[in-house]
């Protein structure tokens, strides 16, 4: 998988809110808005996406 691409300004939030994977704080902004780490993101498509394989 390739690293996401979080150099965008949406993914920047001015007030620090839990990470949605690991509980914490996080200025960081998924492409939904919602705040996860980058690393946390990627780890968790990268677990995620191997347990789910196209049939």
């Amino acid at each position: 998988m390739a690293p996401l691409d979080w150099r965008h300004s949406r993914h920047w939030a001015k007030k620090p809110a839990p990470c949605g994977i690991c509980d914490k704080p996080t200025n960081l902004r998924s492409d939904l808005g919602k705040p996860v780490h980058k690393v946390c993101a990627e780890e968790w498509i990268e677990k995620h996406s191997k347990l789910v394989k196209p049939s």
